[in-house]
């Protein structure tokens, strides 16, 4: 068996990451990262050009037709440079859940336009309360004629406050945990519906509050089936892990790269810093969880790729592995670089804070351990 990547895949790397050094440089990120919006639409523009957004969509939806293994090569590569807008939210998170469980009809009016980089969209799942398993959805979704009124508050949405499609999870009255929930799709110029971006810690994944005040949506902006929600979201986020973890591997194994690259040029008592064993020994641990991150990413990858019965536990695992080894390595990277590392002109707090954002993003370490606990025993 072939455990590496085909010669498409290893192509297509490549390809990646010359468009993003040339199209997403620093200079670009931290020009969005001081944006209201911090999305770019000529950048995005030139990659629904390269078919990014259509990559895991059917042909038949104007998309690729590449699974998701094809899609972490990619977004590998995104996360070398750190790039900023609504990609994840939009050709990842809304995506699988509407391949997942939306009608014909919401596939051929939503997909081909996310295909071409024409619609913005996301999924509004995490309330005031911070949970992530069913029991943290509280917004409501009462049956109000042939359609649904929904009300309450969504907040940490990425991409909120642009995206012009929110697939809003809510439940229904009187229903608990994972019973219930429900997912509509709701437009942003929809009657009641208001956003506001929020300050983040990280600037270059911008993130929103949603209000929901008496929204009434029609009966077809359902996905999938009444009370059925939580399977699809379940899914959703079993992807949306991989898809961090792939983010997470490409920022780390920049920030290894910078850092040794910045051992062996500077010196100290007349000596690389790279010479001293200290250093040499941090540069080895952060290779170590880097390498580690990879072969638990790509291992997930395959797994929700091809449906296998343990892809909730490989990406569980793998999100509990990289969010602690993308912040220890982004940390160690800054002690590395020394008093500079510390500076807002170097670049090494960008991907320090990449790494916190994503470390929290559908489940932190601790609570993805959980979650293997749970499916181990």
């Amino acid at each position: 068996m072939d455990f590496g990547f085909s010669e498409e895949q290893d192509l297509l790397r490549q390809s990646a990451r010359d468009f993003l050094s040339k199209e997403s440089p620093m200079t670009v990120v931290r020009r969005m990262m001081e944006d209201e919006t911090g999305h770019s639409p000529e950048l995005w523009e030139k990659m629904a050009q390269l078919g990014w957004q259509g990559l895991i969509l059917p042909e038949e939806y104007g998309g690729a037709g590449m699974d998701f293994v094809d899609l972490i090569v990619v977004l590998e590569e995104m996360g070398r440079v750190v790039l900023p807008g609504p990609f994840l939210s939009t050709a990842v998170y809304t995506s699988v859940a509407l391949l997942d469980a939306g009608t014909q009809e919401q596939k051929k009016r939503y997909l081909p336009d996310i295909a071409s980089g024409k619609l913005l969209a996301t999924v509004a799942l995490l309330e005031p309360n911070g949970r992530w398993d069913a029991d943290g959805i509280a917004s409501t979704a009462t049956a109000e004629g042939s359609g649904y009124r929904l009300d309450g508050t969504k907040l940490f949405v990425p991409d909120g406050h642009i995206a012009e499609l929110l697939l809003v999870a809510a439940r229904t009255p009187g229903s608990t945990a994972e019973e219930g929930v429900s997912l509509f799709c709701v437009d942003r110029g929809t009657k009641g519906v208001s956003s506001a971006a929020l300050k983040s810690m990280d600037q270059t994944r911008r993130l929103a509050e949603v209000k929901l005040d008496g929204v009434v949506v029609p009966g077809e902006a359902l996905v999938g089936e009444l009370g059925g929600g939580w399977p699809t979201i379940d899914r959703l986020g079993d992807r949306a892990k991989v898809a961090l973890c792939a983010e997470m591997c490409g920022g780390a194994q920049q920030v290894l790269d910078m850092s040794v690259e910045y051992a062996k040029v500077r010196e100290q008592f007349g000596k690389p810093i790279g010479s001293f064993q200290a250093i040499q020994h941090k540069c080895a641990d952060m290779m170590v969880q880097v390498e580690s991150s990879k072969s638990a990413t790509y291992y997930a990858a395959w797994a929700v790729a091809n449906d296998v019965d343990d892809a909730p536990l490989a990406a569980a695992m793998a999100k509990a592995y990289c969010s602690d080894a993308y912040r220890v390595v982004a940390g160690e990277g800054i002690q590395i670089h020394g008093g500079i590392g510390f500076t807002w002109e170097h670049d090494m707090h960008i991907y320090f804070k990449r790494a916190k954002s994503s470390e929290v993003s559908f489940g932190d370490a601790t609570w993805n351990r959980e979650l293997v606990a749970q499916q181990i025993l």
